[in-house]
């Protein structure tokens, strides 16, 4: 436990100090509630990818997902509305073109969690940050640390 925990601050050290900020996937939902809930607990989260203190991954499945559920009518955003939470996310990501032959995963209980851990692989991601616990049951054996938003602001913010 102790050497995990040294890992961890040696982490939390390195992206403080490294002059790129941390590559990251960061699921649909954290994405969507750091959007539409301006004002939200993921305010914080929303506001390190505006000042680039963390680079967001997308593909283009990734990218497609999030614009298909802002348009769910239980949101009520107009078209306009949807263009512009948008525009508060995708020009602060990196857009990963995905291989042909998409990365091995470990098995996920939900196939629709697949895209973003191949997104995490092929996009050499530091973190994949994530509130589903398919997602974070799978953090012991994955390529990447998966971390829910506060576990990844804490880090940001040691």
């Amino acid at each position: 436990m102790d050497a995990k925990i040294s890992l961890n601050q040696k982490s939390a050290q390195e992206m403080t100090r490294s002059p790129h900020p941390p590559r990251v996937v960061i699921d649909t939902n954290l994405v969507l509630s750091a959007l539409v809930f301006a004002q939200g607990r993921l305010t914080p989260l929303r506001q390190a990818w505006q000042s680039t203190r963390c680079q967001p991954l997308v593909s283009s499945v990734t990218a497609a997902e999030l614009i298909r559920v802002l348009a769910y009518p239980k949101f009520k955003l107009t078209a306009a509305d949807q263009q512009e939470l948008l525009a508060d996310y995708l020009p602060y990501c990196s857009t990963v073109r995905m291989p042909d032959q998409p990365p091995e995963t470990p098995a996920c209980r939900d196939p629709f969690d697949l895209p973003f851990l191949q997104l995490a692989i092929a996009g050499k991601a530091e973190y994949l940050i994530s509130g589903d616990q398919d997602l974070l049951c799978l953090a012991d054996q994955f390529a990447c640390p998966i971390l829910t938003a506060d576990q990844f602001m804490k880090k940001l913010n040691p």
